[in-house]
């Protein structure tokens, strides 16, 4: 717990405390609950899990499967309006801001077809989710990729890009390491030339 408390305030100015984290960031406790709720999934207690993973999203706005496979270190900044769908698997060190959904893509109907099958995406090691984002179906974000907000990702992604639009597009290399909301040098020198 102290490392998963220490990473977030290593990637969140704003943090200033272990103890804040733990009393007023909705990301924390929503992988807190998350932890009790995969203990249930995993056990087959599914209604249990389920219920606890409800719990949880009235709390923080957060809505997390319980069936859903989280590496370490996750960071969940601002929350509200996460969807994170049962087949989803992030990988280590990855942030994910608010409003993003890791959804599948197939419709309600034929449930019975779509059991045990992998549906939701991917997020290896490193990965930043820009807020709006929607990444959907079985797809791979490469690690150290950084997704824009409001992003459209429907297609595999190599390792280190940079992904923006609708539908998602590839517009450079990640690595310069974090830079939120996948803004790129290219884009702050414009900004600099307009003003």
């Amino acid at each position: 717990m102290n490392d998963f408390l220490q990473s977030i305030i290593d990637r969140d100015p704003a943090a200033k405390s272990k103890l804040s984290l733990i009393l007023t960031y909705p990301g924390v406790k929503a992988i807190f609950f998350h932890k009790i709720a995969n203990f249930f999934a995993i056990a087959k207690f599914d209604l249990v899990a389920r219920i606890i993973s409800q719990f949880s999203r009235f709390l923080t706005g957060i809505e997390i499967h319980p069936k859903a496979k989280l590496g370490k270190n996750l960071f969940i900044d601002h929350g509200m309006g996460v969807v994170i769908g049962e087949t989803s698997e992030i990988g280590d060190n990855v942030t994910i801001y608010h409003n993003v959904t890791l959804g599948g893509i197939a419709p309600s109907i034929n449930s019975n077809d779509q059991r045990n099958v992998k549906r939701h995406p991917t997020l290896e090691d490193n990965v930043v989710v820009g807020s709006g984002a929607q990444i959907l179906g079985p797809v791979v974000i490469g690690k150290n990729s950084l997704i824009g907000a409001n992003a459209v990702v429907t297609k595999n992604v190599p390792e280190k890009s940079i992904m923006v639009g609708i539908p998602a597009t590839r517009v450079g290399d990640a690595t310069k390491g974090f830079q939120p909301y996948a803004v790129t040098d290219k884009d702050k020198d414009k900004d600099n030339d307009t003003n």
